[in-house]
């Protein structure tokens, strides 16, 4: 949402982040932790690289180091925006302390971040390349890092912004025909995986299947997800406040 993500070097879209930045400002509920993706900034060069499935060269590990960078300047400009709109953001790395095991996050130290929190702060994590045991490196998606946290620190809810109104019975963009799913929970879910895609661009996270399973997952400890359209003015700030908006929910 917040990068040009079809462009082939790191591109912000200035206009939608502005838009989300205003939205998250108005709505913002007393606690909150922000993640964005990594757009133009990450998943281009991560797919050029190959660094997602491992490091081998030497060449490799400059681009892991390279990535990490890109996406720290990313972060920054997302905050500078939030901050600007009174929102007390600030800049979470969570490569510096997570742990992978073959593209599995396996441990993250929390302790800081529930201490921001408890002091008034809007932690801003973000999709990282980190250090993975198996392979080096691997890419931890803030689709991993959202269902990690919320369960550490106890949250009961996980907003998806994404560029469609939820989980459809088709790609929306292409079929005039797909109809939205309203609800996913485990009775269902077998039946409607069959319609979940990657994403249209190039991303190296998994697309919609790879966020519709983590919610599903996560779902077991009793936290709700809900995917909504960060595109459409307003969506965003009305889920925060937890009014009635177009999206897909997923529950147990």
């Amino acid at each position: 949402m917040i990068t040009d993500k079809l462009s082939e070097s790191p591109k912000v879209d200035f206009s939608n982040l502005n838009r989300l930045s205003d939205e998250i400002a108005k709505a913002r509920p007393e606690r909150l932790i922000f993640m964005h993706g990594a757009g133009s900034y990450g998943h281009v060069i991560v797919k050029k690289t190959g660094i997602g499935s491992g490091i081998k060269t030497k060449e490799q590990v400059l681009a892991f180091a390279e990535t990490q960078r890109l996406q720290n300047e990313l972060n920054s400009i997302v905050c500078k925006a939030l901050i600007e709109r009174g929102v007390p953001a600030i800049p979470c790395q969570a490569s510096a302390s997570a742990v992978m095991d073959k593209g599995r996050l396996v441990s993250m130290d929390t302790e800081a971040i529930k201490g921001m929190l408890d002091t008034g702060l809007v932690p801003v994590l973000y999709g990282v390349p980190a250090y993975d045991r198996a392979q080096k490196c691997s890419i931890l998606s803030a689709d991993q890092i959202a269902p990690y946290l919320a369960v550490k620190l106890g949250a009961k809810k996980i907003i998806h912004g994404t560029n469609v109104d939820g989980v459809f019975t088709g790609d929306p963009n292409k079929n005039p025909n797909a109809k939205l799913i309203p609800e996913i929970t485990s009775k269902n879910f077998d039946q409607i995986r069959q319609w979940l895609t990657g994403s249209t661009a190039i991303d190296v996270t998994g697309g919609m299947f790879g966020k519709v399973k983590e919610c599903m997952d996560v779902a077991k400890s009793g936290v709700e997800s809900f995917l909504v359209n960060a595109l459409k003015p307003d969506y965003v700030r009305k889920a925060l406040s937890g009014e009635k908006v177009i999206g897909t929910v997923i529950r147990a």
